[in-house]
């Protein structure tokens, strides 16, 4: 599955580890989750692991989009984990599309991504 999701911090921090291309079905998977989540601890901290990670595809996409106006503001921070450039990029195009704090980390630095979603 291309998006695998764990809890941590007693559900307050969701580890969301995405691979491989998207598809609208991974979202059918992974709102719900989030959805629960916030429901139960409020605006949550996410680590976003784009370990092989290439994208999404239209459905997915769409799906994206609606994800991120209907939970603007239920998202504390957004640590980004990636290893590409397209995907630090990405970091900073999300950024007015959310009240998150977010910040990008290079594969090697997810300790780093882990202290600052925590601090």
């Amino acid at each position: 599955m291309p998006i695998q999701l764990n809890e941590e911090n007693e559900g307050q921090v969701l580890v969301v580890q995405v691979s491989g291309k998207l598809a609208k079905e991974d979202y059918e998977h992974f709102v719900p989750e989030f959805e629960r989540l916030v429901r139960s601890h409020g605006r949550l901290r996410l680590l976003f692991d784009m370990t092989d990670f290439h994208g999404w595809d239209a459905g997915a996409l769409w799906a994206d989009t609606k994800f991120g106006v209907r939970h603007f503001g239920d998202i504390e921070r957004i640590a980004m984990v990636g290893e590409t450039k397209w995907q630090h990029g990405m970091a900073v195009f999300c950024k007015p599309f959310t009240k998150a704090m977010i910040e990008y980390f290079d594969h090697d630095h997810v300790a780093d991504a882990r202290d600052w979603l925590y601090g």
